[in-house]
């Protein structure tokens, strides 16, 4: 019961991540993009090892047309030795049939060899075609990539302004401002309200005073103007 229930527990935290996985377009790229890439390695190393494989190919049957050639001059020259006198015909004959027997097997081998090439080449054709839909693939991947990273910060971006507009009640806002009136209405009451408090506090002596200082202003203007009058000899 208890590899069960770790086996659930491992199922569901795999299930999670590919759910978060699958939420992150971004994520998802960038591992796309990480893989292709990957597999292009493999078809490059894969490329190599099969134009290897060709001209080895190659190099073997022009290697085996060129001994298959050479067996049968061999064989000429035994068969003209032989003419000569030089060795007899009975050794020229048994030479010459083991050089024309190897002739013949080097000529198979390059014919072998050939299709080989033809074959390896083919696959070369389109291990080359696959690679070059592969590169395209990726560059055309970045590109997208790029495009959606820009795309998810102005999305972001704006999201964040709407959700901050969103959070902005307007009646809230409206009442905030009556407040504020009110309460500058208010203090501006209060501010009258203590001048007229002071102007009441006003002590008696200082309204003698007041009423001195006018007698006394009033006595000099009267004595200022009858000093002007005798001056002029009115």
């Amino acid at each position: 019961m208890n590899i069960f229930r770790r086996l659930f527990r491992i199922g569901s935290a795999e299930a999670n991540s590919m759910v978060d996985k699958l939420e992150d377009p971004i994520k998802m790229t960038e591992q796309g993009i990480r893989d292709l890439k990957g597999d292009l390695g493999k078809a490059l190393e894969a490329l190599a090892e099969v134009k290897a494989l060709a001209i080895r190919a190659r190099n073997d049957a022009e290697s085996d047309t060129e001994k298959a050639k050479d067996y049968e001059k061999k064989a000429v020259l035994l068969l003209k030795r032989a003419e000569k006198g030089e060795i007899s015909m009975e050794e020229a004959d048994r030479l010459a049939s083991e050089c024309l027997v190897q002739k013949e097997s080097n000529m198979a081998n390059a014919t072998t060899n050939r299709n080989n090439q033809v074959k390896f080449e083919a696959s070369v054709a389109k291990l080359d075609g696959n690679i070059k839909n592969l590169k395209k693939n990726v560059q055309r991947y970045e590109v997208e990539l790029k495009t959606l990273r820009a795309r998810a910060k102005v999305s972001s971006a704006t999201k964040n302004i709407n959700k901050q507009l969103a959070d902005i009640d307007s009646s809230s806002t409206v009442s905030m401002l009556e407040r504020m009136k009110e309460k500058v209405a208010q203090e501006e009451a209060l501010a009258e309200s203590y001048g007229e408090i002071a102007g009441e506090n006003t002590s008696l002596d200082q309204e003698i005073d007041q009423a001195i200082d006018a007698g006394s202003a009033e006595v000099k203007a009267s004595d200022s103007l009858a000093a002007l009058k005798s001056k002029l000899g009115m």
